[in-house]
């Protein structure tokens, strides 16, 4: 294989017409020029200079390599030029996977903010229900993974950024009890038949939990793992349940949404990312952009949540 330093000191020997003129600008000793020359040759395994008074020319050999080091100088160029917008985040991809309910509220209006500031990098992106998006970048095939996750969970070679607390509230028919109460005590809903809204799983563990440190296992009847078709089961007086607040943003008009007590489960979304991958610019700006989404989120969460008025 013709060696690449050999081929750009060729270039600079014919480009100036002599050795020494080449050492010069190359920083070399003439003798370390013609030392090089006479390696390429062999490597040619044909003459690239000839001499013409006290300069050089190339042969039809050297004016041919002398043609190709000028393209390798340039497309090296090049990418060096195309490593430094990487380096920069002003160009690159980045794979993520969201959770439907992350979708609107925190994926959408951080990737605007990410275009924004970075309009060359390119997103694929993808809803990962109902699989667990935190896979993907635990097995690299995403850089980044908006998932309901604790931060320290994270795992070996991960970083989890504290996004949000989604509170799960009680979504009650209209005519139901406690319907008129301002916050409801856990242990209220002991008794009752309830709809779920959770497929075993992160989501689904926070409701379990809170319900055992209650003192009861919740009797789900019927199941759904949609919100909007959750609520309709309990407008439809099939059962109560627990939903978090951004799965309700979409109210059903035959239920009320009351904070819920004793304790109050909560589901800690988080952005999952590789640590080899945290110092990308463009996936760190979108790691603040999704923090910046998730405070806008969750004023009026908390705000929503405290509404005495009965038509929360």
């Amino acid at each position: 294989m013709l060696d690449v330093r050999r081929l750009q000191v060729l270039r600079a020997v014919v480009t100036s017409g002599t050795v020494t003129a080449a050492a010069a600008h190359l920083g070399y000793t003439p003798s370390a020029v013609s030392q090089q020359i006479a390696a390429l040759e062999r490597q040619a395994g044909m003459a690239l200079l000839e001499r013409v008074g006290r300069g050089v020319r190339p042969t039809a050999a050297g004016l041919l390599l002398t043609e190709h080091a000028a393209l390798i100088s340039a497309a090296v160029a090049r990418a060096e030029s195309a490593l430094a917008d990487l380096r920069a985040g002003r160009t690159g991809r980045l794979s993520v996977r969201y959770f439907a309910t992350a979708g609107s509220t925190l994926v959408a209006p951080a990737l605007a903010r990410l275009r924004d500031e970075h309009p060359d990098v390119r997103v694929d992106l993808r809803l990962s229900d109902p699989d667990d998006p935190f896979e993907d970048v635990a097995r690299g095939r995403a850089d980044l993974a908006v998932v309901v996750r604790s931060p320290d969970h994270a795992g070996d070679g991960l970083r989890l950024v504290r996004l949000l607390d989604d509170p799960y509230a009680a979504v009650l028919p209209r005519d139901h009890p406690l319907a008129g109460e301002e916050i409801v005590d856990l242990h209220q809903l002991s008794g009752e038949q309830w709809v779920g809204s959770e497929p075993p799983g992160p989501c689904l563990e926070p409701v379990l939990d809170s319900c055992a440190a209650a003192g009861f296992s919740p009797d789900f009847v019927v199941q759904s793992e949609d919100y909007a078709t959750a609520q309709g089961f309990v407008a439809a007086g099939l059962g109560v349940g627990l939903l978090p607040m951004l799965g309700l943003r979409a109210r059903h008009p035959g239920v009320v949404v009351r904070r819920v007590r004793g304790p109050e489960p909560f589901r800690v979304i988080s952005a999952a990312v590789r640590e080899i991958a945290f110092e990308h610019p463009a996936l760190r700006a979108l790691v603040k952009a999704l923090r910046g989404a998730a405070r806008l989120t969750d004023a009026p969460t908390q705000e929503a949540t405290a509404t005495t008025a009965p038509e929360l």
